[in-house]
């Protein structure tokens, strides 16, 4: 037991280390492929202000990092944020764009029912 422990402390050690590097090199790739401006409000970065320029993943896949560059665009950390904040907005509708209910409570299921038993 205390073997397959380890075995396992080991893995997944190994992943998180694998996905810290990945992550540090699609960010320095994409800055390498990219021009230092932002995809959305144009502000361009310099070697000062450049920590504040992210890498946003066009199908919000943060795994899908193809060595092109298509599935990356530079954004700043406020339209960053913003375009992100689009996908918290979204949920509860569904692809249609029609509202889908998540709550589970309806007051008024029954209010006809309710008022005919008032009269």
């Amino acid at each position: 037991m205390a073997k397959t422990n380890q075995r396992l402390d080991r893995l997944v050690l190994e992943a998180r280390r694998s996905a810290e590097i990945r992550d540090m090199g699609y960010r320095a790739q994409a800055l390498k492929l990219f021009p230092w401006v932002c995809g959305r409000c144009a502000r361009t970065f310099d070697h000062a202000n450049l920590q504040l320029l992210e890498v946003h993943h066009k199908n919000n896949n943060h795994h899908d990092n193809r060595p092109d560059g298509s599935n990356w665009e530079l954004l700043c950390t406020y339209c960053h944020e913003n375009e992100h904040s689009k996908l918290i907005d979204m949920e509860g509708r569904s692809d249609s764009g029609s509202v889908t209910s998540t709550t589970t409570f309806h007051p008024f299921t029954d209010l006809k029912a309710m008022l005919a038993s008032k009269k």
